[in-house]
């Protein structure tokens, strides 16, 4: 009697969307996280060199219990591994649940703390801590720990049949900080909140990280060094509080003030992004009113500007070598003396400049001034005069909008 004999041959597939893939000359096969079907996605393009990466695998096919949690990255036939420049680690994801064919888990970036050395990023000594996970055997899905640099790299490959490799993969660059003030001016005697930006500084993903930066005000150029507390774990954006005072001293999170003083914030970038190198630092300020804010052509007001004789009595004509007087009431809208420069530009009928005289002073806070500049037209025509108030000659910058008057002479 002949034995039938059976064999059943099991083959594994991993299902992969369509255009996923393309093909290198050695054979292996690559994917970016950019292709939207890929089926290895990182949770971002670019990192900072301490950010948590979140990698997620489609892989349906490895779904081998549809009722518990599987996992891949444990055995030859579904090897991980996530790099950095000169750094790997094998790892392995874990099912987003029973049955989804979803695997996920998470990698975290830990710089390189001699990049900046014994100053650290903030100046008083911190830095990240570089350290890289040790495996026994297999790292994952959450305790990964990888170190990287300022202008690197974090790839993750999937080996899911000899010689058939998947990778996604995804930049790790320093950024640019920006410092704000939440509103551009803050009664006096009132709380204020200035924000910094950096990701950089978001050393510790799982922890709220903290710095100092230097904020002063007009009346008091020494200022305080204010703390700056990140708003939540791995945000990357840091606030703090400061109290503009006008009665007491600086000190702590409170700045002394006068009404109408600009407070300047001021935080030093010390990891900033390529063409700079790891020694280079920046400046970065920002500035808010302490007290009303005032739109720089709305500080003075000028208007009812009119032609007056020698003594004081308006003119509807001007007479050839009649001494006249271009003036306008000004008043200053500040809380503050305001300088001035008052300036009376005489052209004629074919816009040449006849005449040209100012005067200049400072005005106490809501102050009104009249103010008036001569002129003794030497020819009879047709004539313009333009009023104008500036900070000052040397400064010219415009506090009220330019008047203008007609002259007639004859």
């Amino acid at each position: 009697m002949k034995k039938i004999i059976i064999i059943s041959i099991v083959i594994l597939c991993l299902v992969i969307p369509q255009n996923a893939f393309s093909t290198t000359q050695s054979g292996q096969i690559t994917t970016s996280t950019g292709n939207s079907g890929s089926p290895i996605q990182l949770n971002k393009k670019t990192f900072s060199w301490t950010d948590r990466v979140y990698i997620t695998i489609y892989a349906p096919d490895f779904n081998s219990d549809p009722n518990i949690i599987d996992e891949i990255g444990v055995t030859t036939d579904d090897k991980i591994t996530v790099s950095t420049s000169g750094n790997s680690i094998p790892y392995r994801l874990a099912e987003t649940g029973p049955n989804t064919g979803i695997f996920s888990g998470y990698v975290t970036l830990t710089g390189d703390p001699t990049l900046k050395g014994p100053t650290g990023v903030d100046g008083q000594g911190t830095n990240p801590t570089g350290i890289q996970s040790t495996c026994n055997p297999i790292c994952g899905p959450t305790n990964g720990f990888l170190p990287s640099t300022r202008n690197d790299g974090v790839t993750v490959s999937f080996e899911y049949n000899r010689n058939t490799v998947i990778t996604g993969s995804g930049l790790i660059r320093w950024n640019t900080g920006n410092v704000e003030w939440l509103q551009p001016s803050y009664p006096v005697n009132s709380q204020a909140t200035l924000q910094i930006t950096d990701p950089d500084m978001n050393l510790n993903p799982d922890a709220v990280d903290k710095f100092d930066t230097n904020v002063w005000s007009d009346s008091d150029s020494g200022g305080i060094k204010l703390a700056m507390t990140e708003t939540g774990p791995s945000t990357g954006v840091f606030q703090g509080t400061v109290y503009f005072t006008t009665d007491l001293s600086s000190s702590g999170s409170r700045v002394h003030v006068t009404s109408g003083d600009t407070v300047t914030a001021e935080y030093t970038d010390t990891t900033l992004p390529l063409p700079y190198s790891p020694s280079d630092q920046q400046r970065i300020t920002a500035t808010t009113i302490a007290g009303t804010s005032i739109p720089p052509l709305e500080q003075v007001v000028s208007g009812n500007a009119k032609i007056l004789d020698s003594e004081g009595k308006s003119l509807d004509k001007v007479n050839v070598n009649q001494q006249i007087q271009v003036v306008s009431d000004v008043t200053n809208q500040e809380n503050k003396d305001q300088p001035f420069a008052y300036l009376v530009q005489i052209q004629d009928n074919n816009g040449i400049t006849v005449s040209l005289s100012w005067i200049t002073g400072a005005m106490t806070p809501k102050q009104t001034l009249n103010l008036g500049q001569s002129w003794l037209p030497n020819m009879p025509g047709a004539y313009t005069a333009q009023i104008f108030v500036w900070q000052s000659i040397a400064n010219p910058n415009a506090l009220s909008p330019p008047l203008s008057i007609h002259i007639q002479v004859s």
